[in-house]
């Protein structure tokens, strides 16, 4: 009878610290906060709420007996409670820390200088075991700090590369040894929603999106849309991504989990799978990856002359067929291969200057041209991958100004790059599809109940 009284207190305490903690969150403070909600949902509840105290019943027996209690019962009569807790917990030397912020410029051993130890003393240090020589590769803006016991000896070092990182060195009596510890962070799902009216970035922003949530998002639907011609006012996006939390205190954004973006009158849903391999990438609902076999923009810039075949040649002034897209950029921007293949050419190609040619399987080529530099290792037979930089925009050959041409051609002829249907990336495979379906069905309900009604994730934490 205690044991299960004890089982539905602990249920029940579980389940309100549940309620209260998602209610503080439900309240908006500001109109960018009104379109974003963050609910810290402990999934283990149900099976942490059936666990027994281990104090509450081993000491006493009594569902009312707590820690103290617990101790007290342990310790033989006639014994010291107090020297009962020295022999458990024996004290632990003090140590006495000197911090220093690492800037540019600064050495391991001017670190040390500054410390107080001389050079001997930090090759003691980076000759010891484990992971003790990492110590020599320092970053600007990480974290040091030494630790001295009484005798002022060195006897700890904490290098802090990140929130998340730490590089721990201590000292035995058969010298130093390291560490790298990396914490993980608390995972906190959230839902952001907007309508564009003027771009995605400035909606993205007011949605509370930071810049690479929304260069994300662009990614993942830019196989299927063009994000720069195709958006229109009116359109909208909703997205469930990850916050993280260390110490209860947010500090970055993580992994877009789910996404919906109504363009015009279609409507695009990709959901984030990891498979049996540990690859992660979007699909649809369906199965079918958001990939194409092809990016539909090799460059991040505007069109400035699109696929014409009557076009008037702006500096021979005759007819000729302006057979790829042309985009103004910056010079120097980076050119990525459209799709994984091998290099046909690499060179100079006449009125095209620095040019690079992909072949991608038997019938399919892509060509970059006007480069001001081909990028290194992207040479005649050799392989690229889908997205690696293959050059830089330029202004190289029979050109008025810097800017990429692009041609892609399926049995030599040449097709509109913006208009071209892609071949899709691979699916899923029918061995994996049931792990898929267990997976994506429960990614979509948790971006259906955010999007119809985020209440009910609060009553669901609380069951």
């Amino acid at each position: 009878m205690l044991k299960n009284l004890s089982k539905t207190h602990i249920t029940l305490a579980a389940a309100a610290t549940a309620v209260i903690t998602t209610a503080a969150l439900m309240s908006p403070s500001t109109d960018v906060e009104a379109k974003r909600m963050s609910y810290a949902i402990d999934l283990d509840l149900q099976g942490d709420a059936g666990k027994t105290a281990p104090s509450a019943h081993n000491a006493t027996g009594s569902p009312g007996a707590g820690p103290d209690t617990a101790q007290q019962a342990s310790i033989a009569p006639g014994a010291n409670a107090g020297n009962a807790a020295t022999q458990t917990e024996p004290s632990q030397p003090d140590i006495d820390w000197q911090a220093f912020d690492i800037k540019s410029g600064d050495t391991l051993s001017s670190l040390f200088q500054k410390a107080g130890f001389n050079d001997a003393i930090m090759l003691s240090v980076i000759h010891g075991e484990g992971e003790a020589e990492k110590l020599q590769r320092l970053y600007a803006g990480e974290k040091i700090q030494f630790g001295t016991n009484d005798e002022g000896q060195l006897v700890a070092i904490e290098l802090k590369r990140s929130l998340l990182e730490s590089l721990k060195i201590t000292k035995a009596d058969e010298g130093f040894t390291g560490e790298t510890e990396v914490r993980e962070p608390e995972i906190r799902p959230v839902f952001a929603s907007g309508e564009i009216d003027d771009s995605l970035y400035l909606a993205a922003r007011e949605a509370g999106l930071n810049d690479r949530l929304t260069m994300e998002m662009s990614g993942i639907f830019g196989w299927v849309i063009d994000f720069v011609y195709d958006i229109r006012k009116g359109d909208r996006f909703e997205l469930v991504y990850e916050e993280l939390y260390v110490d209860g205190k947010k500090f970055d954004t993580g992994r877009i989990l789910s996404a919906r973006l109504v363009n015009r009158d279609s409507e695009h849903v990709a959901l984030l799978y990891t498979d049996s391999n540990g690859d992660a990438d979007y699909y649809t609902p369906q199965g079918k990856s958001m990939r194409k076999a092809f990016l539909r923009v090799p460059i991040n810039a505007r069109v400035s002359s699109p696929f014409n075949l009557q076009r008037r040649h702006p500096v021979l002034d005759v007819v000729r067929p302006h057979e790829g897209t042309d985009y103004a950029a910056p010079p120097g921007t980076p050119i990525k291969a459209a799709g994984s293949g091998r290099v046909k050419f690499s060179g100079w190609k006449g009125g095209y200057g620095r040019t690079v040619i992909l072949q991608h399987g038997d019938n399919i080529t892509t060509l970059y041209a006007h480069m001001r530099g081909i990028a290194r290792g992207i040479k005649n037979g050799t392989r690229v991958k889908q997205g690696e930089t293959i050059g830089y925009l330029g202004s190289s050959g029979m050109v008025t100004g810097p800017h990429l041409h692009y041609e892609f051609r399926i049995n030599g002829a040449a097709k509109n790059s913006r208009t071209v249907k892609l071949p899709d990336a691979k699916p899923i495979p029918s061995s994996e599809m049931a792990r898929f379906k267990q997976a994506t069905e429960q990614r979509l309900a948790q971006f259906n109940v955010f999007r119809e009604d985020p209440q009910q994730l609060a009553m669901a934490s609380s069951e």
